[in-house]
């Protein structure tokens, strides 16, 4: 059983990210209409209860659903239940928040894994929830193909929590939002009797691309914001990981596939704090801005190849760190100044991003898999090993790419997940992690 499902994942991974790094040509010709209930006229996700949100503790559950569990706006006879819940946005405001779990048909409710899909998208539409329920957008192509990434896990007898971890506002690459929604579904399917799980239910965190941005935030807020989901916490395996988003904008600058992920972080991130960029964006930058306001990742893949930030602001923001708020806004969302996780992890990271054409090899960023740097990736658990934390197995694949290492990593993390459930010793390569680059916080020009 463990061998097969480990073999069910390879292939469903190889599977979704071929759907995930389709050439525009085909994006274009990907399905848009809706079918099923849309986002325009779904209620369940507006919280309409006379009560103010705040009133409710984070991970109370406001509504519940349970409806057939769609792919590609198909139902199935799987059930999924759906949760409406209480969380907080990336300032501390209350948000609602929406879930769904899948019960494993050999499992008993004793242990769950959160799985946080990587469907990358600055619109709402484009969540795993609104695809679970019989939505069909180009950019829930991703939720809608990550269903594959389930079987193993339900399998295995895990229970599965798939939170629309950006929000309802799909704050897209707002690193802090994504572990807040993340730990409160955590909290929420263990308050409701229709999911299985319950107060003692054991969780395991996963996630790649991201996802790992969701599973990393919610490790690392876990003991100060849930310390009573983090008490449950067996671990966090993730691949493709996002540490430092200033690096990142150098390192995929000009790239070929690439590019266009940069403008819909910073709009992501805008969005989350409340910040305007348009005084800093030239013609074409705002052009750029408007186009991809509620893009999914499909709709910048390979579709702006050599867009630089340069590009896009006028002359004098030429340097990102002359604009206050960008530096604002990437020191809020780099791993390096967060808190530390008390749970054991594993780690993966492409570093052979030439092959999806992201060439750059700048001084303090070097190498990447194509749009995480790898760099970065390796400071960041060697400062976890440093602090004596938790263990952390840290796997580099030199000669893969971001979509090239999620095949390996993903049965990898099935196989450290199961042990970890299983009560074995956690891994670690601390002693073993080559250096990275410095994680130290941006500075504004001229301070």
């Amino acid at each position: 059983m463990r061998r097969t499902a480990i073999g069910s994942l390879a292939t469903a991974v190889a599977t979704v990210l071929a759907v995930t790094a389709l050439p525009a040509t085909t994006a274009a010709a990907a399905p848009s209409a809706s079918s099923g209930l849309t986002a325009s006229d779904d209620s369940f996700y507006t919280y309409d209860g006379s009560k103010p949100l705040a009133s409710y503790a984070p991970g109370d559950v406001l509504k519940t659903r349970t409806l057939q569990y769609h792919v590609l706006g198909i139902p199935t006879p799987v059930q999924a239940t759906q949760l409406l819940f209480r969380t907080q946005d990336a300032q501390g405001r209350p948000s609602a928040g929406v879930t769904s779990i899948v019960r494993s048909p050999s499992g008993d409710g004793s242990k769950a894994v959160s799985y946080q899909s990587f469907y990358d998208s600055l619109n709402p539409a484009d969540s795993p929830s609104r695809a679970i329920a019989g939505d069909v957008s180009l950019g829930g192509l991703i939720p809608n193909g990550e269903s594959l990434l389930l079987v193993p896990l339900l399998l295995a007898g895990y229970n599965v929590v798939i939170p629309d971890s950006q929000g309802q506002t799909a704050d897209f690459a707002a690193g802090p939002e994504y572990g807040t929604n993340t730990l409160d579904s955590i909290r929420a399917a263990s308050r409701a009797p229709e999911t299985g799980l319950d107060s003692r239910t054991r969780v395991g965190l996963a996630g790649y691309s991201g996802g790992a941005i969701a599973t990393h935030w919610a490790a690392v807020l876990a003991p100060s914001y849930a310390p009573d989901v983090n008490r449950r916490l067996v671990g966090y395996a993730e691949g493709g990981l996002l540490v430092d988003p200033a690096h990142n904008l150098r390192y995929i600058g000009g790239s070929a596939v690439w590019a266009g992920v940069a403008p819909m972080a910073v709009i992501g991130a805008a969005r989350a704090y409340d910040i305007d960029f348009t005084p800093y964006l030239n013609s074409y930058g705002r052009e750029v801005f408007d186009k991809l306001e509620h893009a999914s990742i499909v709709n910048a893949l390979g579709q702006y190849p050599g867009l630089t930030w340069k590009k896009m602001v006028k002359p004098q923001y030429a340097d990102p760190n002359s604009v206050p708020a960008f530096v604002e806004a990437v020191n809020k969302l780099n791993l390096g100044s967060a808190a530390t996780p008390t749970i054991p992890g594993y780690i993966a990271q492409g570093n052979g991003g030439v092959f999806e054409g992201t060439l750059s090899n700048l001084p303090g960023i070097g190498r990447g898999d194509g749009v995480m740097v790898a760099g970065d990736v390796r400071s960041l658990a060697r400062q976890y090993c440093d602090k004596g934390s938790a263990a952390v197995k840290y796997r580099q694949y030199d000669l893969l790419s971001h979509v090239g290492a999620a095949v390996p990593w993903a049965p990898t993390a099935l196989t450290w997940l199961n042990d970890r459930f299983a009560g074995k010793t956690a891994p670690s390569d601390c002693g073993r992690i080559p250096a990275g680059n410095s994680l130290a916080p941006e500075v504004p020009t001229g301070s």
